[in-house]
């Protein structure tokens, strides 16, 4: 399969930033992927990194809503397995979410994946706009789209190893992090340490989908990459601007990976559940 990773800044304009997207899709499609993946919230600007702004509560939408409506058409239209990212509100409680529904080739809404842990630090105040996601009972989701099962850890997720275990014990073969990730924001080389030893250690493919361009204080740096599941680095977006990254991957490389050969094999969950209780 192909894979696409939609590396866009965001505008003022929220309609052309949508226009935007669906263009990209089309690029995207006639670049022959399967698959594309957007950063997070990439209908807005950056509002978290402002606290307690009572207009940015506004932009949030439901779930199925106008936003999601036409990109699951031009899904259907591309027959291309969409994981987008938005700010939801959830109209039976009010709350509001950092959300990434996944869209099969047929444009059906396979699922919302709601970012888990909210966190708030210079920058990015996170916790004055979204509510923390649950999981369903049976785990993390993991969605069987028409070129595999794939998962979704949203930005902040993707530091907590429990979550990155808990898509690999689901099932996943691909994982995608909607992110929004600025320069210099984590101690040099962390970026994609951690997303290269999480694909290691679980035996699956990730794709990380970066913003880029400058807002306000913030400098969103680009480098979207894809890593296989031996931790290797197959692609990386430019520096500081707009980029598609287009690669091909075998999602059969999960199974002779080496987590699946070896650690996998070796667990032993009945300990864990008192550790991390």
């Amino acid at each position: 399969m192909r894979i696409a990773l939609a590396q866009l800044s965001a505008g003022l304009d929220r309609a052309a930033n949508l226009d935007r997207v669906l263009e990209v899709m089309g690029e995207a499609k006639r670049a022959g992927a399967d698959l594309i993946a957007f950063p997070e919230i990439i209908l807005d600007r950056f509002f978290p990194q402002v606290p307690g702004d009572r207009k940015a509560l506004e932009l949030a939408e439901p779930i199925p809503g106008p936003v999601t409506g036409r990109v699951a058409e031009r899904a259907r239209e591309l027959g291309l397995v969409t994981v987008f990212n938005l700010y939801e509100l959830d109209p039976a409680t009010g709350h509001r979410f950092d959300s990434s529904p996944v869209f099969d080739a047929d444009g059906r809404l396979l699922g919302v994946t709601r970012m888990l842990h909210i966190t708030d630090f210079p920058g990015c105040h996170e916790q004055s706009y979204y509510h923390p996601g649950d999981c369903p009972a049976g785990g993390a989701p993991v969605y069987q789209t028409r070129v595999g099962r794939i998962g979704v850890a949203i930005c902040y997720d993707r530091h907590y190893p429990e979550v990155m275990r808990a898509l690999g014990a689901a099932g996943a073969e691909l994982v995608v992090i909607p992110q929004a990730g600025t320069v210099d924001e984590w101690p040099e080389g962390l970026f994609e340490a951690e997303v290269r030893t999480a694909a290691f250690q679980n035996g699956y493919f990730v794709a990380l989908a970066n913003r880029v361009g400058v807002e306000a204080k913030l400098h969103f740096s680009g480098e979207s990459f894809l890593v296989d599941p031996e931790g290797k680095v197959l692609a990386r977006g430019k520096s500081l601007e707009e980029d598609l990254v287009v690669t091909d991957v075998d999602l059969a490389a999960c199974e002779t990976s080496t987590a699946r050969r070896l650690f996998w094999r070796h667990r032993r969950p009945e300990l864990y559940s008192d550790w991390l209780g």
